[in-house]
């Protein structure tokens, strides 16, 4: 299904480079940030937790409020 919104139309990007764009920035602010040292922000999708996946590859999950 290829249907164009009004957003699309008038920008001239589909909802499929939209995506792809995102993820692409997605990508590009984790390599930022593990460079600068920062810890990332994720989610298990097999235990249901957000964690956080620092640099050195070492993960801490998040603690419940």
């Amino acid at each position: 299904m290829n249907e164009e919104n009004e957003l699309d139309s008038l920008q001239g990007i589909s909802d499929e480079k939209m995506t792809e764009l995102f993820n692409a920035s997605i990508k590009i602010e984790n390599e930022i940030s593990r460079l600068k040292g920062v810890p990332i922000a994720k989610y298990d999708v097999q235990t249901k937790r957000a964690y956080f996946e620092y640099p050195d590859g070492h993960i801490e999950y998040a603690k419940e409020a």
